[in-house]
C-alpha cells in the first residue's frame, strides 16, 4: 500500500553514522496529519486519501470547509492534499497519520515548491555562458540573437530571461535516515525543494531499488 504524509521543511543538518561518516540530511516536520476524506474507485473513480495538516482557527475557514471538516470529525486544518494509494479502504476518516509510517532505510519522493528568485537572466536561469568582460566587448550577459532574419519572429521554447523559481518539483528516491515520532521529525538524505518552512509532500518512492 502506498504511503504518504504532509510536512514542513525545517532546514538542513547532518547526522553521523556509526562509522563516523557525516550524512547531509533535510529535517522535515512530518505530520501529524488527519484523514479528512477517503476516495474509492467505486464511488470516485480512483483510490486516494485526503490528508489535512496544520491546525488553524475555525473562523479562518469558510463555511463549506467548516462543514467538510465537521463531517470528518476533525478541527479545521490549514492544508489539504490528496495522496493516491493502492487501497483506500484501509484508511478511516479521522485517522491520524504520523511520521512513523516511514522507517529508516526506506526510499521516498519529496515534492515541494522551489524558492522564488524573481526575474532572472539567462545565465542564472538557464546556465548560459557569458561573453568577454573586456570594455570593448559590449556583450557580457545578454541573451544573444533570438532568431534568423527569415522567420521574423521568436521560435517557441526559446530560452530567455524571465521568472525563475516557484515551480512544483519532486526529488525522487531519497533515503530516510532517521525518524523521531515524538517530535514528528523525518530526516532524509540530501536536499529537498523549497525554503525553510515550505510545505512538502513525502510519499513512498515509485522508483525504489
Amino acid at each position: 500500500m502506498a504511503k504518504g504524509i504532509i510536512g514542513r521543511k525545517v532546514g538542513m543538518s547532518q547526522l553521523f553514522t556509526p562509522e563516523g561518516l557525516a550524512v547531509p540530511v533535510t529535517l522535515i516536520e512530518a505530520g501529524p496529519c488527519r484523514v479528512v476524506q477517503v476516495k474509492t474507485a467505486a464511488q470516485d473513480g480512483y483510490e486516494a486519501v485526503q490528508l489535512g495538516f496544520g491546525e488553524m482557527k475555525e473562523w479562518r475557514a469558510n463555511r463549506p470547509l467548516r462543514g467538510h471538516f465537521a463531517r470528518a470529525g476533525t478541527k479545521p486544518l490549514r492544508y489539504l492534499r490528496e495522496i493516491r494509494v493502492d487501497d483506500a479502504g484501509k484508511y478511516q476518516v479521522g485517522q491520524e497519520i504520523k511520521c512513523d509510517v516511514f522507517r529508516p532505510g526506506e526510499r521516498v519522493d519529496v515534492t515541494g515548491i522551489t524558492k522564488g528568485r524573481g526575474f532572472a537572466g539567462g545565465i542564472k536561469r538557464h546556465g548560459f555562458h557569458r561573453g568577454p568582460m573586456a570594455h570593448g566587448s559590449k556583450y557580457h550577459r545578454r541573451p544573444g540573437a533570438l532568431a534568423a532574419k527569415a522567420p521574423a519572429r521568436v521560435f517557441k521554447g526559446r530560452l530567455l530571461p524571465g521568472h525563475y523559481g516557484v515551480e512544483r518539483v519532486t526529488v525522487q528516491n531519497l533515503e530516510v535516515v532517521h525518524v523521531d515520532p515524538e517530535k514528528n521529525i523525518l530526516a532524509v538524505k540530501g536536499a529537498v525543494p523549497g525554503p525553510r518552512g515550505g510545505l512538502v509532500i513525502v510519499k513512498e518512492a515509485v522508483k525504489a531499488n
